[in-house]
Order: structure tokens, then sequence, then C-alpha cells
């Protein structure tokens, strides 16, 4: 039998080529085991697919809509600011509560009422932006008709069981709160990273990473800085945790809970909403929640304050505390609120630094966007240690839908080429 000539070298190229723009394995996502019934605070990182008003954003993720505006600084103080649209493409850090279920951390609560034209895939890749696949749509909702994920009735209510992480929030023994961030093709470890203020090394931790490869469609728990209460385990809003330069509402719209950029410590005062509200005041006291009154005095600082201590019974509890301290304190620093957008910012369009390498200088020149630390803009797509990998992207891109047609014709070629 003659030996089999090898296949000519371009053949080889080309076949690798369309092999690295094939579909890939299924996406990864971090999960959480639990043994609880207790919920805990999280966050879901979410891009617009279309304009979509503040109210119809908050109803997709099943939040209060004055609850997902303060937790990404937009000033709520605008008339019928429930009902202001937001452009499509924009980024928010939408919070949610994440449950134990079934042994693993998950949103339990979030339920989507389905319109004409919908499908589990369009629910899944569309409205929800990839956060939640259709056959993990499809195994929670077992008494829905979804034989055919197709054709689904108009009306029928699912429930999305979305990705979260607590970790007892915490990270390396500070306060924190996970966001569950869908990956980009233009991401990397290291631009991520960068965007949100940790390390490529702490990323792989949380996320039990091998290495610091990430794909298209990885969903990453990222640890994002916060301020955490310290309310009694018997208050309704025990265990507030609040993102570095956001605010949180609780008390039944009474009371606003602000964590300042670079802070530990969270200060709450009366929200701007606040009405028909318990008393606010201090006892034995003229103070208010978040009022400080300081004297200097040769042996340092006294300092009184009046501080908020969670809502119990329906009350709104406060502590009044005096401190004398080595120097007063300085006023404090609360994160800058913006109106509500309109428009994609013009920020978002600017170059943004991303690691030359981890833990290394970030470069001058990276192709990405910039995320607001408001949290508002495009979600985050850093360029790697070598640069953007747009361009080979690009080349799958146009691979892609000839895929499937020409590996079974240069299959058939290459069994020609070879002698029987």
């Amino acid at each position: 039998m003659p030996s089999a000539s090898p296949p000519p070298a371009a053949l080889l190229i080309f076949l690798l080529a369309l092999g690295g723009c094939l579909p890939r394995a299924a996406p990864k996502s971090t999960i959480e085991p639990c043994s609880n019934s207790d919920t805990c605070s999280s966050l879901v990182g979410y891009t617009l697919y279309t304009d979509l008003k503040v109210s119809e954003v908050a109803s997709l993720f099943s939040v209060d809509p004055i609850s997902l505006l303060l937790t990404n600084a937009i000033d709520i103080s605008y008339p019928d600011v429930e009902n202001h649209i937001l452009p499509s493409q924009l980024f928010l850090k939408i919070p949610i509560s994440c449950s134990c279920v079934d042994g693993i951390r998950k949103s339990s609560s979030v339920s989507y009422k389905t319109r004409p034209s919908d499908t589990l895939s369009s629910i899944s890749s569309a409205v929800y932006g990839a956060l939640v696949s259709a056959d993990q749509i499809k195994e929670a909702n077992p008494k829905a008709e979804l034989s055919d994920p197709s054709v689904i009735g108009v009306g029928t209510q699912l429930n999305i069981p979305l990705p979260c992480t607590c970790f007892n929030n915490s990270d390396n023994n500070l306060p924190a709160i996970y966001m569950s961030y869908v990956v980009k093709d233009v991401d990397t470890l290291a631009g991520v990273a960068a965007r949100y203020a940790t390390t490529v090394s702490d990323l792989m931790n949380v996320n039990a990473l091998g290495g610091a490869d990430i794909k298209d469609g990885d969903i990453l728990a990222i640890p994002l800085s916060a301020c955490a209460s310290n309310f009694p385990n018997y208050a309704s809003d025990y265990g507030l945790v609040v993102p570095n330069g956001s605010y949180a509402i609780t008390a039944s719209h009474c009371v606003q809970c602000s964590c300042g950029p670079g802070s530990r410590n969270l200060y709450c005062i009366p929200a701007s909403l606040a009405v028909s509200c318990s008393s606010m005041q201090c006892r034995n006291s003229n103070l208010l929640l978040g009022n400080t009154t300081i004297q200097q005095s040769t042996g340092g600082c006294n300092v009184t304050s009046c501080t908020y201590s969670g809502f119990v019974n329906g009350s709104i509890a406060s502590t009044l505390s005096a401190s004398l301290q080595p120097r007063c304190p300085g006023p404090q620093q609360l994160p800058a609120l913006v109106a509500p957008p309109t428009v994609l910012p013009d920020s978002v369009f600017s170059p943004a630094p991303a690691p030359s390498e981890a833990g290394g200088i970030p470069t001058t020149n990276p192709k990405s966007s910039v995320v607001p630390s408001s949290g508002i803009g495009f979600p985050p797509a850093a360029s790697g240690p070598m640069g953007s990998a747009s361009g080979s992207s690009d080349a799958c891109s146009l691979v892609k839908p000839l895929a499937n047609i020409s590996l079974v014709l240069v299959l058939g070629l290459l069994l020609l080429s070879i002698p029987l």
C-alpha cells in the first residue's frame, strides 16, 4: 500500500485558522456553595439592549427603581425620574438579592412576563444580556410549557435565575460586594482588574481560575470595595452593603446611605424623598441622622454624632455617640451624583488605561472604553497585555458564517488528496 502523502501546508494552516473560529466550549461562571436560607446583597453588570425607561429596567430585575438609580449614583431629585428613558448600550450596576437555592447562590426573586416573539434564546441573550442561559431558564421553570423553546405563550411568567455571589460580603477580610459581569470578546483579566481596582490574582482566586485566560460569555464575580453596615440582625436592612462611589435607599425610602470614594464607613442621612417617616432625631439630642458636632479642646477634638442603626419594627433606629479624637474630622466625602443620562457619556469613547502586564504599568494608548466611576457607560472592554484582540475577532467574524460549510468542503478535499 502506498504511503499517504502529507496534506499541503496551506491546507493545514487554513484548518488551524478555521478551528480557532469555531464555537468554543460553553462559558463558565462562578458557583458559590451555600447551606443556609439567608439572602445577601449582590450586583449584576447589565448593558441595555435598547432604550428603556428606568421603571422598565427595574421591572426586568424586580428591583426598586430608586434603588437602581442610587446604586449608579444617579440623582433621584429630577421630576418623574422613574419614567426617564435611558439610552441603549448604557452599562448599569443592578442591585439584586442573592439567595441560597439548591445549595448554591443565585437570585430567585427575578421574574419576567413573556412578550410576543419572545424565545428562550432571545430572553437569555438580548433581554438579560447573556447573564443567564436559555437552558437555565428552562430548568428553573419546570411547570411552564417550554417544550419548544422557540414558541412561548405571551404572558408566561418565568423565573430568571441570575448568577450571584456573596462570599460573606468580604474580600481579603475587607467589606466588598460582588458583581456578576459577562465577559466581552475584547476583555482581558488584566483589563477588568484595572477597571475595578482589584488584581488579576484576586480575580483568579475569587473565580477559581487556573490561568488568566477568559472567554467571551464567561461570567466573572468581581469584588467591589464597599462600606458595610453593622445593624443588629433583627433590623430589616441587616447586612446592608454599599459599593464605593454609590448610594443605597432603605427604611421605606426614608434613609439614604452612601459610601464615599475610598471609604469604609457607611454614612446615612434622611433621604431627599423622605415623606411620612418616623423620627430621625437621636434621643436626648437635637441632632438628626448624619449630624455631627465638633468642639476643639486642649485634649483633642470632641465629636458627637447621630448615626443610623437600622430599620427596626417600622421605626428608624439611631445612636448618639461621643468620642475624643486626636484631630477634628473634615467634611464628609459623598459620591458625586450625575444627572439621569439621555445619551451615552462622551467619556466612554476615551482611551482607558489597561496594564501592559498583570500588575504592571498601564499602557498609554489601549483600544478600550472608559467606564466612569459612577458605573455608567459601556461595560469594561480593556486591551490585553499585547494590545487589543479586535483584529483576530474581526477576522473570525468573517469566517464564522461559512465555518460549517467550509469545514465540510476542506475535509472532503483532504480525504480525496490522500492515496488509498
